[in-house]
């Protein structure tokens, strides 16, 4: 299977290992994320028109199903040396491919 992501975030280990942090959004909900209307008041704010809106929306919220990078971000833990030979940068359009190894009945 092989699969189309973008590039959203690459953070350094939080321990300060030499490796990095690959955060990818596949291209799909990449393009619907950004054809959605943006608040004027940032990414994390809602705006609620009655409580039982309010209510609702802070449901969703709390559970994962609204603001910038919920939902379906995929990470990849890659070594220093693994990102330089990528050269990967935010945007980047990859592709990952997953496939089941064989087993030899041993």
């Amino acid at each position: 299977m092989k699969k189309e992501y973008i590039v959203v975030r690459i953070e350094g280990s939080p321990d300060g290992a030499p490796y990095v942090v690959v955060s990818l959004s596949s291209s799909k909900d990449f393009k619907e994320q950004n054809s959605t209307p943006m608040s004027p008041f940032g990414s994390g704010v809602m705006g609620f028109t009655n409580m039982d809106d309010m209510i609702k929306g802070l449901n969703k919220m709390m559970a994962g199903g609204m603001g910038g990078m919920g939902g379906g971000i995929t990470s990849i833990k890659l070594d220093m040396h693994e990102y330089k030979e990528l050269n990967l940068s935010v945007g980047d359009k990859v592709y990952l491919e997953i496939t089941r190894a064989e087993s030899l009945g041993i």
